[in-house]
């Protein structure tokens, strides 16, 4: 029993440790893992002892990032799901991941080589859904999908940031809405 709770505990600290370092290291990269370790109330050696440097503790934190992206995926059923239906379940996980772990994709591309194919996959998965999206009319298809992609991107990243006080339904609704209609009057 003694054994269990040191591993809940270990684990507690794990998650404490990596969000703490997602937020701190996006906010800024210089950030010392004495500095997170205080943040996420655990004792340095903790810290230090799991990741030896604060580049380990970012790709640490990239992995986890991109694990919670792969169940987003998964979960969004975007090949199976009706294509609306899929799209708002993609928005609605994908906007608590990006809270969660803020520090930015183009980062984690540059400097992680593992993580980099990880992402390039999931990215080819998203690209492959919103094909599908222009193939069943919900999109137009006289758009590249770079563009339509990259107005994805940016929907779900401001929702995310720039308004988290909306709750992930919400933002989700808000995304589908201006991704599917946009924002001009008709």
């Amino acid at each position: 029993m003694i054994r269990d709770i040191m591993r809940a505990d270990a684990a507690r600290n794990l998650t404490a440790v990596l969000r703490t370092g997602a937020r701190l290291l996006a906010e800024d990269p210089s950030t010392s893992l004495s500095a997170i370790a205080g943040a996420a109330g655990v004792d340095r050696t903790t810290v230090h002892r799991r990741f030896a440097t604060r580049e380990a503790l970012l790709s640490a934190v990239f992995q986890a990032k991109i694990d919670s992206a792969e169940r987003v995926l998964d979960e969004a059923r975007l090949m199976e799901a009706p294509v609306a239906v899929a799209l708002h379940r993609y928005a609605e996980g994908i906007i608590p991941v990006s809270r969660e772990w803020p520090v930015g994709t183009r980062r984690m591309m540059q400097e992680d080589p593992g993580a980099r194919g990880r992402r390039e996959e999931q990215s080819r998965r998203l690209d492959a859904f919103l094909q599908r999206a222009v193939d069943e009319g919900f999109l137009r298809s006289d758009v590249s999908l770079a563009w339509v992609r990259a107005v994805l991107d940016q929907l779900v990243d401001s929702v995310a940031h720039q308004f988290p006080e909306v709750e992930p339904p919400q933002a989700a609704d808000m995304v589908v809405d201006a991704f599917l209609h946009g924002v001009g009057g008709s």
